[in-house]
């Protein structure tokens, strides 16, 4: 953690402010988990509203698409947008290829070790699995550093490569015999979100990711044998990931190059439509159903039309339009994204513990027992963006 040698206040002309909201956006809606919007809509049934509320801040169980599944693609989808500008601040600063490289391998490890170590809070010993979005963006990233420096149409060859050969590995692994377990591997069979004809390649945890899982995994020290991943999570998802980093990467490019602005806003809505389009109609005809929880290339797509689209949207507003005032606390929150995900994971119950010391256990139930894990919520979620306020106002940013 270091102090950064230029006042956050003044806007680096090679950084655009829309991105560190976009960043902010994302990152904010994590911390915001500590609202519990779910529960507060499973006591408020008959309430449209909160349904709504909830089902945003919740993972669907398989396919389909919530706001909250966009958490880990848009997160994803700025660091490859920010990477040329960083290769271009470290070559104007000197830097070496070999040095840039070094930090490259450097960084990418030091993001796998610690979504490992984030993973193993409160185990007995290490927990070794990589599907946390630190490991999963630091498994691709020396890839994608490595594609920063080569031509956009190697970049888009590279994707291509991502997205077939990875549906390939899905498609070719055998299918599920019909005596098949579910409830060995954390489902029923009887589960409604299994999928049937060509579409059960990639059914939960009886698919090629899951099978390398219970080999890889299992070369690690651990209190019992790996078996399943509960939600579905594979540590092979770094590889579509990677995909979902290198349409940033693209999009990046296009942000620094010397198009008009709104040719670029044309360009990252067109992309964004195509996206979307693709996405939904792979998923839609059963070629590859679009799953977040196993990255399918369908969702690369999807996701990554969300994510142009969102780009453009907060370029339009925050950087064209000029209207910046009302993003100020994203920007807080996106300078210092890594920050901002360990305090969300590592802080979350001693401020929640500190506040029912120092304010009692009663102030959750102002507005009535349906309201308390909101109100509760909403009081760590001011903590921790104070928190992150300081660091900003003291220009102390934690980068790795």
């Amino acid at each position: 953690m270091s102090p950064s040698s230029a006042s956050p206040s003044v806007v680096d002309p090679a950084r655009l402010t829309s991105m560190d909201a976009y960043r902010g956006f994302v990152m904010f809606l994590m911390m915001a988990e500590v609202l519990r919007l779910s529960r507060v809509a499973k006591v408020i049934p008959d309430s449209a509203f909160w349904q709504f509320l909830g089902h945003h801040q919740s993972h669907v169980a398989w396919m389909g698409c919530s706001l909250h599944d966009l958490i880990q693609p848009s997160f994803s989808f700025l660091v490859g947008v920010a990477l040329p500008f960083s290769l271009a601040s470290r070559a104007a600063h000197g830097q070496s290829r070999v040095r840039m490289t070094s930090h490259a391998v450097w960084r990418a490890l030091l993001l796998i070790l610690l979504g490992v170590f984030l993973r193993s809070l409160g185990r007995h010993q290490t927990y070794w699995t990589f599907e946390d979005t630190l490991s999963q963006i630091g498994l691709g990233y020396v890839p994608l550093f490595l594609l920063g420096f080569r031509p956009v149409r190697e970049q888009w060859a590279a994707l291509g490569l991502i997205l077939v050969g990875y549906w390939a590995t899905f498609a070719l692994y055998p299918l599920p015999g019909p005596d098949f377990d579910y409830g060995k591997v954390g489902e029923s069979n009887t589960w409604p979100n299994l999928l049937s004809g060509f579409a059960a390649h990639w059914n939960k945890n009886s698919n090629a990711a899951w099978a390398f899982d219970t080999w890889f995994l299992n070369l690690f020290p651990r209190e019992k044998a790996f078996g399943c991943n509960g939600g579905g999570y594979s540590t092979l998802n770094f590889i579509p990931t990677l995909g979902t980093m290198i349409l940033g990467l693209i999009a990046g490019g296009v942000m620094r190059s010397e198009r008009a602005p709104w040719a670029k806003v044309k360009w990252l809505v067109v992309a964004g439509v195509i996206g979307l389009a693709a996405g939904a109609v792979l998923s839609g005809l059963g070629i590859c159903p679009a799953v977040k929880r196993i990255w399918t290339p369908s969702w690369v797509l999807f996701s990554g039309g969300w994510c142009f689209l969102l780009l453009a949207g907060f370029y339009v507003v925050i950087d064209l339009w000029g209207v910046r005032r009302w993003a100020f606390p994203l920007v807080v929150v996106g300078m210092n994204s890594i920050a901002a995900y360990c305090i969300a994971h590592l802080f979350e119950g001693f401020i929640s513990s500190s506040l029912d010391t120092h304010l009692g256990t009663d102030l959750g139930r102002i507005f009535g027992p349906a309201y308390e894990p909101l109100i509760r919520g909403a009081l760590v979620l001011f903590v921790m963006w104070g928190l992150l306020f300081w660091m900003y106002r003291r220009k102390i940013f934690l980068r790795i």
